[in-house]
């Protein structure tokens, strides 16, 4: 076996073990924002590894479209958590006892109440 071939595989593994542990987090977590935390975190490094492990088996070619993938996925991946985070804050769902700092809390106060 070649040094590529078991660094593809050890990427990969990584990578399925990363978002599995994060599945797993998504489920049995108990807030929203541990949730949040469990749904981006391990999600983005998985695919990550998941994409570094194939790309290293494929020609650098089609290996470049991967690297778009990755950083689209880098991109998107806080933005969503940032919105969701937002929206459970704003209904109620988050509880601000949890919470050690709540910038979000002072500034929603602050606005004007016709919002």
């Amino acid at each position: 076996m070649s040094f590529p071939d078991v660094f593809s595989a050890i990427c990969l593994i990584g990578g399925a073990l990363s978002c599995l542990f994060g599945a797993i987090g998504l489920l049995t977590f108990p807030d929203v924002t541990a949730r949040l935390q469990a749904a981006t975190k391990p999600q983005t490094l998985g695919l990550i590894l998941i994409l570094i492990g194939t790309g290293v088996q494929l020609d650098l070619a089609y290996a470049t479209g991967l690297i778009l993938v990755g950083l689209f996925q880098m991109l998107t991946a806080p933005v969503m958590a940032q919105l969701v985070g937002r929206a459970a804050y704003r209904t109620g769902s988050v509880e601000r006892d949890t919470l050690i700092i709540d910038e979000l809390g002072h500034r929603i106060d602050r606005e004007p109440k016709g919002r």
